[in-house]
């Protein structure tokens, strides 16, 4: 996809109002794209946004679990801008503690979000992109969606099953002119360790000591994580205007550095595998 020339590019973000999608809605506007900003929070959209021209913003407050109000704002954002050039599936939300700890509808709710919510954004977004025969998706991913990490067990499998979608659509739309890219980030200088962006499990056991451990490091890491969030809104806009690729990109050295490690570690437990994995074929 390469963004369309004579006029700015149309963007669709969700989960805008904080964090890495809120530091992308404000580039795009201050560099005078369309944006159609998804949220749960106008107030806190708008508050957000107080010194940016919003000119070009259209604001709304969905429940992406919610086909119906789905479909709706991406009618909208299609009748405001006319098209839509980028999708990107950001909303979402962390949650911490062990996998015993972790309840059903904890689970119910996450997916809800990370996984439905998604996957009803692409399904209203697609039937234009695909008549324009152009666009670019870029599915918000995390590095815990390629390495999990003792903790991080139902955001993981969220992640995990975000990836799994994006790798499967990536090849149902290379040749109709649709990019998709996984983005997995590592961590950012945002709020997302410090506001109810990341919750924690309400049945804590004794069983998981270090798992309590790990939480109180994270909370304590506010204002020392590596990443700049506007150099991350500067390369998802790089990204998008890519004709092609990548399928994943890391945003961050710690992501970066952890994706590196679990590919040498796949590739030499496949190797190690491999005799066990070729003996249960039929001989014949």
């Amino acid at each position: 996809m390469t963004y369309p020339i004579g006029r700015p590019a149309s963007w669709v973000v969700t989960g805008a109002s904080r964090g890495l999608g809120l530091h992308l809605v404000k580039h795009l506007l201050n560099h005078g794209d369309q944006v159609t900003a998804t949220t749960r929070s106008l107030e806190r959209l708008l508050a957000g946004l107080a010194e940016v021209d919003t000119t070009r913003l259209l604001a709304l407050e969905v429940s992406l679990a919610d086909e119906t109000q789905v479909d709706g704002a991406i009618a909208q954002a299609t009748e405001r801008f006319g098209q839509i050039d980028v999708v990107v599936n950001n909303a979402g939300y962390g949650i911490l503690g062990a996998v015993e700890e972790t309840s059903t509808e904890a689970v119910r709710a996450m997916i809800d979000v990370q996984l439905i919510g998604t996957w009803n954004v692409i399904r209203a977004a697609l039937p234009r992109m695909r008549a324009a025969r152009s666009g670019h998706i870029l599915n918000l991913s995390s590095i815990v969606g390629l390495v999990a990490f003792p903790g991080w067990g139902l955001y993981s499998a969220a992640k995990f099953a975000v990836e799994g979608l994006s790798e499967a659509l990536a090849a149902e739309v290379a040749d109709l002119g649709i990019g998709v890219t996984i983005i997995e980030p590592g961590y950012f200088d945002t709020s997302f360790l410090t506001d109810d962006s990341l919750a924690l499990t309400d049945a804590f056991t004794d069983a998981y000591p270090a798992i309590r451990e790990m939480i109180a490091a994270h909370k304590a890491m506010s204002g020392t994580q590596p990443g700049d969030p506007a150099k991350a809104a500067e390369a998802l806009v790089a990204i998008a205007q890519r004709e092609s690729g990548p399928l994943r990109q890391q945003l961050g050295s710690d992501s970066s550095d952890l994706a590196e490690s679990k590919a040498d570690s796949l590739k030499a437990e496949v190797l190690t595998g491999r005799r066990l994995a070729h003996s249960t074929d039929y001989v014949r």
